[in-house]
C-alpha cells in the first residue's frame, strides 16, 4: 500500500508538473500570438497610413513636381516619407534630415538611381533593409539617430564611399564595413567606443577616420598600420599619451583636442594638428622650415656660382711664332712648336713646310695670310705663360675651335662647354 500510495502521490506529483509545463507552454504560444497580432495592427496602420495622401507642407508639391534629381525635404517634421517620392525615379540626392521617421518603406528600393540618402536627425532604431538595396548609393548619413549596430545587409552597398554614424549608440566597431571596398570616409564619432579591432587596417580604402567623442583612454596602436590615413580625428577621449605618427605618409591632418596630454605627437611637417599646444608647435615648425629654405636658397646660389665660375674655361689665344717661313705660309699642327721651329721631312726636305692643313676635329685650322707672329706666349687671362723648348701637344678627343669672326684667330676651347 505504502508503495501504491507513493505511486500515486509521484503520478499525482508528475500529473502536476505536467500540467504546469503545459501553462507555460500555453502562456508562450498566447504571448507569441499576441505579439504577431500586434505586428500584423502595426504594419496595417502603415499601410493605411501610406495609402491615405498626407497634407504636404507648404512648397513641398511644387519640390516634387520640378524634376529636380536633388530633392531636399529636411526639417518638415514628417513621420514617414511621403508616398509621391517613391515614385520619383529620377532622384539622385534625397535629403530627409531633422523630421520624425523611425522607419522606411520598402518601396523605396525603387530609387535604383539614388547616390545620396541623408537620414540625420531622426528616429532610427535600425538601418531599414530596403535602404541596403539601393545598391548605387556612394554617400549615407544616419548620424543623431538611436542606432546600435550595422544589419549584415550592408554589405551589399559596394559602391558606397562616405558613411557617417556619429552620435548613435555602437559599443563596437563594425565589421561589416570591412567588405565595402570603396569606403573612404567614416564618421562614427560620437558614439561609445572603446577600442578599435586588431585588423582594421584591412580598410585599406579609408582615408578620413573620425572617433572623437568615445571613450578610449589609450591610442588605438592599429591606427600606425593606415598609412592610407589623411584625415584622423581623435577629439574629446581620455587619451594621456600618443605616440609618433610620423611615420604615416598621407596625415595632413590630426586633430587631439580635448584629451588630457600635455602637448602634441611627433607628426610630419606636412600635418597640420589641431590640440592643446598646436599653434605653438605649428608657429616652431614654420621658423625651423623659413630657415631651412634660407639655407637652400643660399647653396643654390653658392652651387649656381661655382657652376658660372667652371663654365668660364680660359680662352687661350695661339700667337704663335713662325720663324724661317715666308708670309702666306700655312702652319699646321705636326710643324709647328713653342720654340718656332718647323718640322721637317725625315727624309732630307730641307726645313720646307708641310702645304697641307692638319684636321682639328671636322674641319682644318689655319692662319691668315699676312698675320705676324711676334711673341712665343701664351696667354690666358691676363697670366702669361712660357713654355721654352717643351712641345705643346693638344688632344683631338678633348678640344673644340670656334671661330667668332673672321678677323680674329681661333679661340680653343674645351669640348662640352
Amino acid at each position: 500500500m505504502g508503495n501504491s500510495s507513493r505511486k500515486g502521490e509521484g503520478g499525482e506529483e508528475g500529473e502536476g508538473e505536467g500540467k504546469g509545463e503545459e501553462g507555460e507552454k500555453e502562456k508562450v504560444i498566447k504571448k507569441t500570438e499576441e505579439e504577431e497580432e500586434e505586428e500584423e495592427e502595426e504594419k496595417k496602420k502603415e499601410k493605411e497610413e501610406e495609402e491615405e495622401d498626407e497634407e504636404l507642407p507648404l512648397g513641398v508639391e511644387e519640390l516634387l513636381a520640378s524634376g529636380d534629381p536633388v530633392l531636399d525635404l529636411s526639417y518638415r517634421k514628417f513621420r514617414r516619407l511621403p508616398r509621391q517620392v517613391l515614385g520619383l525615379a529620377h532622384l539622385e540626392k534625397l535629403y530627409m534630415c531633422g523630421n520624425r521617421l523611425r522607419r522606411l518603406p520598402d518601396r523605396i528600393t525603387q530609387l535604383q538611381g539614388l547616390r545620396t540618402l541623408a537620414l540625420d536627425f531622426n528616429k532610427l532604431e535600425d538601418v531599414p533593409l530596403s535602404v541596403c538595396q539601393l545598391l548605387n548609393l556612394t554617400r549615407l548619413y544616419l548620424g543623431s539617430n538611436r542606432l546600435v549596430s550595422l544589419p549584415p545587409e550592408l554589405r551589399n552597398l559596394q559602391a558606397l564611399r562616405c558613411l557617417w554614424v556619429e552620435s548613435n549608440y555602437f559599443q563596437r566597431f563594425p565589421k561589416q564595413l570591412y567588405d565595402l571596398p570603396h569606403l573612404r570616409s567614416l564618421q562614427i564619432g560620437d558614439n561609445r567606443l572603446h577600442s578599435l579591432p586588431s585588423d582594421l587596417w584591412r580598410m585599406e580604402a579609408l582615408r578620413g577616420l573620425w572617433l572623437y567623442g568615445n571613450r578610449f583612454e589609450e591610442f588605438p596602436r592599429v591606427l600606425l598600420r593606415m598609412e592610407g590615413l589623411e584625415i584622423l580625428d581623435l577629439d574629446k577621449n581620455k587619451i594621456s599619451e600618443f605616440p609618433s605618427l610620423s611615420h604615416l605618409p598621407n596625415l595632413r591632418l590630426f586633430s587631439y583636442d580635448h584629451n588630457p596630454t600635455e602637448g602634441p605627437p611627433k607628426v610630419s611637417e606636412e600635418v597640420f594638428l589641431v590640440g592643446e599646444g598646436a599653434q605653438e608647435e605649428l608657429e616652431a615648425r614654420e621658423r625651423r622650415i623659413e630657415r631651412r629654405r634660407k639655407r637652400e636658397q643660399e647653396r643654390e646660389e653658392e652651387e649656381a656660382a661655382a657652376a658660372a665660375g667652371s663654365t668660364e674655361e680660359p680662352a687661350i689665344h695661339g700667337i704663335l711664332k713662325n720663324a724661317g717661313s715666308a708670309p702666306g705660309s700655312k702652319a699646321t699642327n705636326g710643324g709647328c712648336v713653342p720654340n718656332g721651329h718647323p718640322t721637317t721631312d725625315g727624309g732630307g726636305g730641307g726645313g720646307q713646310e708641310e702645304e697641307e692643313g692638319v684636321e682639328f676635329g671636322e674641319g682644318e685650322l689655319e692662319y691668315e695670310e699676312g698675320l705676324e707672329y711676334e711673341r712665343e706666349e701664351f696667354s690666358c687671362e691676363g697670366e702669361v705663360f712660357d713654355y721654352e723648348r717643351a712641345a705643346l701637344e693638344y688632344e683631338r678627343a678633348g678640344l673644340d675651335y670656334e671661330y667668332e669672326e673672321e678677323d680674329e684667330p681661333p679661340q680653343v676651347m674645351r669640348r662640352g662647354t
